[in-house]
């Protein structure tokens, strides 16, 4: 399967409006980042990984090619906001299918309701909504995923499994018995915000590695990140050996 990037920034993305750092006034477009997205695709399949704010300009960036479900990791905007700007996929393909948790499900119906009117608006996007739940695995197309609960700060997210790889944002903690669930891990992509200066609900670089290395994965890849990162090539240059803060539009194979 291929991992594209389509954003590794947090919640405020980079550049941040207004800032006049270093990293927000770099040319270097690695230090551009949108907030977190990503598209996952084995050779039958297309599954979307979150739907921020940002989706229309990162999608514009990737083949126009059918989406067979979106998984959301939880409701905040910085992951739902740009559900509206699917629904090209919605005249081009039918029906898109979004999978989440409970509470999730329930926001996005809250926070689009045009979306499910009986009679709704034309042009509208069409969602079939699916509820989840950890450590049930269902496919999306020829993709078994494994949804596994996490904490961030006191709300309960989901993180994803996909055979050997596992995608895991806005962590704060996760609890022991979600850890069996993830053995075997070998690619992992995890957050981690910032170097110093503790968050309520995200991890920081250090918390990244440790986890990282408790589940034993060989290959971490670090994302919603903030500009307090550092420039790319200087921030890369501080991880041990294994890890890596991936770039905007950066594929990997899982």
């Amino acid at each position: 399967m291929k991992l594209t990037f389509l954003g590794t920034g947090t919640s405020t993305g980079v550049p941040v409006i207004g800032c006049q750092c270093e990293v927000c006034r770099s040319t270097d477009p690695r230090d551009k980042r949108f907030r977190t997205a990503a598209l996952l695709e084995s050779e039958k399949t297309r599954i979307l990984i979150d739907c921020g704010p940002d989706i229309r300009m990162q999608l514009l960036r990737v083949p126009f090619k059918k989406i067979d479900g979106v998984l959301l990791t939880h409701e905040h905007y910085d992951h739902t906001g740009g559900l509206d700007d699917l629904r090209p996929y919605c005249y081009a393909f039918g029906d898109l299918n979004i999978y989440a948790n409970q509470h999730t499900v329930d926001t996005v119906y809250h926070n689009f309701p045009y979306c499910f009117d009986e009679h709704p608006y034309p042009g509208v996007p069409k969602f079939n909504m699916n509820v989840i739940e950890k450590h049930k695995p269902f496919h999306i197309g020829d993709i078994e995923v494994i949804p596994i609960e996490i904490m961030h700060d006191k709300l309960k997210i989901l993180g994803y499994r996909f055979g050997s790889f596992a995608y895991i944002t806005d962590m704060k903690a996760i609890a022991d018995e979600e850890l069996p669930y993830l053995q075997g891990v070998e690619t992992l992509v995890v957050n981690a915000l910032r170097w110093e200066k503790p968050h309520h609900s995200h991890m920081l670089v250090s918390d990244a590695i440790a986890f990282s290395k408790k589940i034993g994965a060989t290959k971490t890849y670090l994302i919603h990140v903030t500009h307090d990162i550092g420039l790319y090539d200087e921030a890369n240059s501080r991880l041990p050996e294994g890890f890596l803060f991936p770039y905007d539009g950066m594929e990997i194979t899982v």
